[in-house]
Parts: structure tokens; C-alpha cells; sequence
């Protein structure tokens, strides 16, 4: 009952959705490995991602988790529907909840989605909020820049506000009042999007969904957490670890965190 529940992405985004458990579900542990080395993986082949995806599951397979979360939008287009075929625990990808979230905060049900290559070359966003509202008409943009931004620890200057004013103007022209950020990197990125757009659209993320998805499922398999302590959360990274660190400080404000280092195999 009181295992932990694994968190993956391809770097710092999925702190994002990490958060969001951690305030939903105060008890639960997290275990959080971020592939910092290999990112981006919005550029990369869908059988790659998989392979990496895979590859993070299974380090915290070893670890006892009982729910897996993919807090990546690419990792979830590519590796979601294997993942729950083949692991014995509940896993969550957060591209559905998005969608979700979208749909029901959306009046004209004109939806933009902002996301890697990966996931706009997938259809896995628009396909999602289709199978919602049919009718509902979708936008999609790739931001390729967004993540090595956060990555890098510089998403809060101007040249980030600057990038994203750019980036964000190639939708000029296009009706939308709905925004999905479908990458869980660009929440860190939240308030200049919504500065570029306007108080005319409203920008989502996935994150909280997903929480109140991970909730769900614990309740249903009747697996919460009762501890009478706080618990104390672990978080691996294939890549730096002191901007991992700096980045998990100032987002989920958790002085001295416990970080590891963890390598995968090339093959």
C-alpha cells in the first residue's frame, strides 16, 4: 500500500506533474527519473522513444512501484498503449487528461495544441479530443526550442519570453480559446505563453488532470498510502545533477533532495 508510484519523463517536465501528485495526494511517495542525458525526445525516432521509456520503466519496475505515471507527452504517444499491455501495475499517460481538460474548458471547442515534434507527428492530441467532441476543430504547433530551454534552467529572462513571443506567432491568424501545453516542460514556460496569447485563450496543462487520474486509480485498486510521517521522495537523472537539483528546489520547493544518478544502456 504504501509503495511508491513511479514518475518518468525525458527531463525536468514531468516535475510538473510530480507536483501536482505530491499536493493532491500528500502520502504518496514519489520514485521520479528524468532522462536529462537523452533529451530532448521530440526529435527522435517513435522506436527510440520507446526503447527509452521502456528502459525508465523498467529501473522502477526494480523498485517496487504500484502505479507507473508517464509524465512525458512523447513518451506517452509512444510507449503508453505497451506499457499497459505488458506491466502488471496501473500505468498513466497524460495526454488523455489533457485532452479532457481542454474539451471541458473549451466553449467553441477550438483547441490549440502546443508540443514536440513527436507528439504533434503522432495525431495522439488531436485523436484524443476527437474521440471527446467530434466536432471540435484542432490546431497544433510543434515548439521545438521550448525544452532545451527548461532544460537548461533559462526559462525565466527575457530571451525565454522573447523565444516564446516568436515561436507562438506562427499561430497568428488561427481561432482558438482553448491552449493545451503538451509537453509537461512548458509549464515552466506558463506565464509567457499566456502573456503571447492574451486573456482571450485560456492555457491548460495536463498535469492536475493526470493527478486527479492517479487518485482515481489508486482508489479503485485500493492502494493509498497511510503514513503517519511525510514521505520522502527519490529522484534519479541520467544527465547533470546540479541542475536537476536547482530546477527541483525552485519548482517543488523541496530543500536538499535526494538525487541519484542512473545509466541506461545504449542497446
Amino acid at each position: 500500500m504504501n509503495a511508491p508510484i513511479g514518475v518518468i519523463d525525458s527531463g525536468v517536465g514531468g516535475l510538473t506533474v510530480a507536483k501536482e501528485i505530491m499536493q493532491l495526494l500528500p502520502n504518496e511517495q514519489i520514485y521520479y527519473v528524468g532522462d536529462n542525458a537523452r533529451c530532448p525526445y521530440g526529435p527522435r525516432p517513435i522506436a527510440e522513444v520507446r526503447k527509452y521509456t521502456w528502459q525508465m520503466a523498467t529501473a522502477l519496475m526494480k523498485k517496487n512501484i504500484k502505479m507507473l505515471v508517464i509524465a512525458c507527452n512523447t513518451a506517452t504517444a509512444a510507449a503508453l498503449n505497451s506499457l499497459q499491455k505488458h506491466l502488471p501495475i496501473p500505468v498513466i499517460g497524460v495526454i488523455f487528461p489533457g485532452a479532457r481538460a481542454a474539451v471541458t474548458s473549451s466553449s467553441t471547442k477550438e483547441i490549440a495544441v502546443l508540443g514536440t515534434l513527436g507528439t504533434v507527428q503522432s495525431g495522439a492530441y488531436e485523436k484524443a479530443i476527437k474521440s471527446l467532441v467530434s466536432s471540435s476543430h484542432v490546431v497544433q504547433l510543434a515548439c521545438p526550442r521550448f525544452v532545451p530551454l527548461v532544460e537548461s534552467d533559462e526559462y525565466e529572462g527575457e530571451f525565454a519570453r522573447e523565444m516564446v513571443k516568436d515561436t507562438l506567432s506562427q499561430l497568428a491568424g488561427e481561432s482558438f480559446d482553448t491552449a493545451i501545453l503538451g509537453c509537461t516542460h512548458y509549464p515552466l514556460l506558463q506565464g509567457f505563453i499566456e502573456e503571447s496569447f492574451g486573456k482571450g485563450v485560456r492555457v491548460l496543462s495536463s498535469a492536475e488532470e493526470t493527478a486527479k487520474d492517479v487518485e482515481r486509480h489508486l482508489d479503485y485498486i485500493n492502494r493509498r498510502a497511510k503514513r503517519k510521517k511525510p514521505p520522502v521522495h527519490h529522484f534519479y537523472t541520467s544527465g547533470s545533477t546540479p541542475i536537476f537539483q536547482t530546477i527541483i528546489e525552485k519548482w517543488l520547493g523541496i530543500e536538499d533532495p535526494l538525487i541519484h544518478s542512473i545509466r541506461f544502456s545504449k542497446t
